[in-house]
């Protein structure tokens, strides 16, 4: 490595601490990549016959450690816990990055076979390993088609269990959290006008229609054409709010 420059040895450094591999595989991985760090990242996640296998006897211990007293899951006290133990906020995002990856269908509760699954595609089976990915998981919300993914999954993660429909409250609070990442310039003007002409439930369609507005009509609402372009809803008389 020492025939690297710099900036390469810093990548090389990088990768190692964060996924525990050797310096021969960071190297192949950052090559492979052109030495983007975070297509290496996707190169060493998306090959599962790379990474340390999780030992199940160490996942059942971890379950154990927050999972509820009463019943066979993991509730609002037991994540709680693992904030904590991650050392994150429980309204960080990256908290949400951590639910998709386990595919959990409702905030606030992870399943055994959803924390299981979660923890096995990361690669992880003690809180220092899950620390370690925690740069990783920040990296995916800067990837679109990833980012996409997590936002489409937000929502049905974020309703209330038998509804078709996100309350309005919940669906503001998800969208400032979201848009603080793309840095949408028009979050808070949009949330403020639901709450004043909308003032109800946001459809699946809204949801995923709005995605699509704020990556392709400029802040201005210039380039807006609400007879054949983007249609959402309640958006097309903001115009005049």
């Amino acid at each position: 490595m020492h025939k690297l420059g710099r900036g390469h040895r810093d990548k090389v450094q990088q990768f190692m601490a964060i996924t525990g591999t050797s310096e021969k595989f960071a190297l192949q991985a950052l090559k492979a990549s052109d030495w983007n760090l975070e297509g290496a990242f996707d190169l060493f996640y998306s090959q599962p016959q790379i990474r340390s296998i999780p030992d199940s006897r160490h996942l059942e211990e971890l379950y154990q450690r927050y999972k509820d007293p009463y019943t066979d899951m993991i509730m609002a006290d037991g994540i709680s816990l693992l904030c904590n133990d991650l050392q994150v906020d429980p309204g960080d995002i990256v908290m949400l990055v951590i639910s998709w990856h386990m595919k959990a269908a409702t905030m606030c509760e992870f399943s055994r076979q959803e924390f299981f699954l979660g923890l096995q595609t990361l690669g992880v089976d003690s809180i220092e390993k899950f620390k370690e990915r925690i740069t990783y998981l920040r990296s995916e919300l800067k990837d679109e088609q990833k980012f996409r993914e997590i936002y489409n999954f937000a929502f049905t993660w974020a309703k209330e269990k038998g509804q078709k429909s996100l309350a309005l409250d919940t669906a503001i609070g998800m969208w400032q959290l979201l848009f603080a990442e793309k840095l949408w310039p028009l979050v808070d003007q949009w949330c403020q006008f639901l709450q004043v002409r909308h003032n109800k439930a946001i459809s699946k369609d809204t949801w995923s229609q709005l995605l699509e507005f704020a990556k392709m009509v400029d802040p201005s609402l210039t380039n807006y054409d609400a007879e054949g372009g983007i249609l959402i809803g309640a958006i097309d008389c903001q115009g005049d709010y």
